[in-house]
C-alpha cells in the first residue's frame, strides 16, 4: 500500500509494515542528532519545549499526568496527576499557562508554568488528541482529518482546516507541533510525520521515523511513534514514542 492510501486508510497498517511512499510526497528518513534517555514507562501523548523547558504529557486512566522533564537526563523534575478516570492526551504552551485535553469527555484543563499548578478549565466537544499553537490560536486534533483551530482565550474554534494528501483527507492526525511556519503531525500507528501547509491543509512532505523505530527496538504495537518538540529558540526538533526508553534530536527538513 503506498503512502497516500496508508495515510487515507491508517487503522489497517501498523508500524512495523513500512509502506513505500509515492514520488508526488517528499519523504525524508529523519537522520538523529542526538539521544536523550526517557522514561520507558512514559505513555506518551504530547511533548514541547517553553522557554528551554521539557514538558510532557502521558496516556492510560489511572496512569496519566503532567510532567515537567529534564531533557538532558530525562529525570522527571515535577509531575501532576490527573483523575484516574481520565485518559491524558495533547498539551500546548500559551503564555504562562499550560493547557491539556483529554481523550474522551470533552475535558481540558489549564495549568501554571512552570509549577503545573491547576488554575482553570474548559470543554470542547468530540475527541481531545493533541494541540499546538501557530502564535495565534491553539491547534487541536481529534483523530480526523479535520484540525480545529482554536481562540487561545476563550478555547472556541475560530477555523477548521481539512488535511489531505495527494487528494485524500487524512485519518489518525495525532501529536502536533508547530514548525517553521509548518505544522507537523504523527500519523497514528505509522512510522510518519506529516508536514502540513496550515494555509490549505495539503501535506507538503513526510518523515520518516524508521530508523528511530529500529533504535529503540520495542515489540509491543502500542509503542508508536507519538511526540514531536520544537524548541523554537534553539531551532531543535525532538521526537519521541509511547514508552520509548530514548528522545532524539532530529534534523529538521529543509
Amino acid at each position: 500500500m503506498i503512502l497516500s492510501l496508508l495515510l487515507a486508510a491508517l487503522s489497517a497498517q501498523a508500524v512495523s509494515a513500512t509502506p513505500p511512499a509515492p514520488a508526488s510526497l517528499p519523504v525524508t528518513q529523519a537522520e538523529i542528532v542526538a539521544t536523550y534517555p526517557h522514561d520507558p514507562r512514559a505513555f506518551t501523548e504530547g511533548l514541547l519545549i517553553d522557554r528551554g523547558t521539557l514538558y510532557e504529557s502521558t496516556g492510560r486512566e489511572g496512569q496519566s499526568d503532567i510532567r515537567r522533564v529534564d531533557l538532558k537526563t530525562g529525570r522527571v523534575v515535577a509531575r501532576v496527576k490527573l483523575a484516574p478516570q481520565l485518559f491524558g492526551e495533547g498539551i500546548v504552551a500559551w503564555r504562562n499557562q499550560l493547557l491539556s485535553v483529554t481523550w474522551h469527555g470533552g475535558q481540558g484543563f489549564k495549568w501554571s508554568l512552570p509549577a503545573l499548578k491547576r488554575i482553570g478549565a474548559f470543554s470542547y466537544t468530540g475527541e481531545g488528541w493533541a494541540m499546538t499553537d501557530d502564535g495565534r490560536n491553539i491547534i487541536l486534533s481529534d483523530g480526523t482529518p479535520v484540525l480545529r483551530f482554536l481562540d487561545p482565550v476563550t478555547q472556541k474554534v475560530v477555523r477548521r482546516l481539512t488535511v489531505t494528501a495527494n487528494g485524500r483527507p487524512v485519518e489518525q492526525l495525532n501529536e502536533l507541533e508547530y514548525v517553521d511556519g509548518q505544522i507537523y503531525a504523527n500519523i497514528w500507528m505509522t512510522p510518519y510525520i506529516a508536514r502540513i501547509d496550515p494555509a490549505n491543509g495539503r501535506v507538503v512532505g513526510v518523515i520518516d521515523v524508521s530508523p528511530l523505530i529500529a533504535k529503540v527496538a520495542l515489540s509491543d504495537r502500542d509503542s508508536v511513534p507519538n511526540g514531536i518538540a520544537y524548541d523554537r529558540v534553539a531551532h531543535r526538533l525532538y521526537v519521541t514514542g509511547k514508552n520509548w526508553p530514548s528522545l532524539f534530536e532530529i534534523k529538521r527538513p529543509r
